[in-house]
């Protein structure tokens, strides 16, 4: 049985795929629907819809409040390659970069391949040195790579 996060999740992508990529939900309604805490469906917007992983989450809280969650597309590949390495300007968690990558394999940017390459990489264990040196570290390491992938990109 999958978690009630993972339900949640599944639950919101059905819709984002049926409303062509954008949907605004009340956050009160959807913890009803699923008998949750509403502090459980923003755990679920915190960690599964970032923007890392391609989604844009708008929020307005109060009695007619809302959510809309919208699905950014990779129309160009070179923009958004340039996109993601200009928004590396801070340290970068091992969960930020896998979202990263797991988006540009989503997109076929980079292969299977490539992906678990660049994720062990990347991994915490293999940059063997403490935070907050580490998600530096991870951060020019993503960008540089990233910055090949533009480049190689760019001669095809």
């Amino acid at each position: 049985m999958s978690s009630l996060s993972d339900q949640i999740e599944k639950y919101l992508n059905k819709l984002i795929g049926k409303y062509e990529g954008q949907i605004e939900i009340k956050r009160n309604q959807l913890a009803n629907e699923f008998d949750c805490a509403p502090s459980q469906i923003n755990y679920v917007l915190d960690t599964r819809f970032t923007s890392e992983k391609g989604y844009i989450v708008e929020s307005q809280r109060g009695g007619g409040g809302y959510i809309r969650i919208i699905k950014v597309s990779l129309d160009s590949v070179d923009e958004n390659l340039q996109q993601i390495i200009s928004s590396l300007d801070k340290p970068l968690s091992q969960r930020e970069a896998c979202g990263i990558i797991s988006r540009l394999a989503e997109h076929d940017i980079i292969s299977q391949r490539e992906k678990y390459l660049m994720e062990v990489a990347l991994h915490r264990q293999v940059l063997g040195i403490e935070l907050p040196e580490r998600d530096y570290l991870r951060r020019r390491i993503l960008k540089a790579m990233l910055e090949v992938i533009l480049k190689l990109e760019g001669e095809e």
